[in-house]
C-alpha cells in the first residue's frame, strides 16, 4: 500500500477504507478532522499537516458520509508509512435534518 502523508493521500486512503467497510454507495463523503497519531498518543492538531512538528505513526481521521438515508461519523486510524487501517469505529449514526 502507498505512503499516506498529504491531504490528497489522506482523502483517498480514508475513502478506500470507508468503501471497504460500508460499500461503494456512500454519498457526500467529507473529512471533518485530521490529527497526527502516535502509537503512544494523539500528539497535536495540525491544519497544515506539518511533517516537521512531532513524530507520528499515522493519522487519526474523522469522516462523515451518507448511506441509505443515514449520516455516519466514523473515526479511522491510518498508518502513514503503508496506508493500512488499524482502527475504525462508528462515532455517530443519525437521520440528517
Amino acid at each position: 500500500m502507498p505512503k499516506v502523508s498529504t491531504k490528497e493521500e489522506i482523502l483517498e486512503a480514508s475513502k478506500k477504507a470507508v468503501n471497504a467497510l460500508f460499500g461503494s454507495n456512500v454519498e457526500n463523503f467529507k473529512i471533518r478532522e485530521v490529527f497526527p497519531y502516535s502509537a503512544d498518543q494523539i500528539v497535536a492538531h495540525s491544519e497544515l499537516l506539518d511533517s516537521t512538528s512531532q513524530p507520528k505513526d499515522g493519522w487519526d481521521i474523522q469522516v462523515t458520509f451518507l448511506l441509505e438515508g443515514l449520516q455516519y461519523t466514523v473515526d479511522l486510524i491510518i498508518h502513514e508509512k503503508d496506508g493500512q487501517v488499524s482502527y475504525s469505529r462508528v462515532i455517530d449514526k443519525m437521520i440528517p435534518i
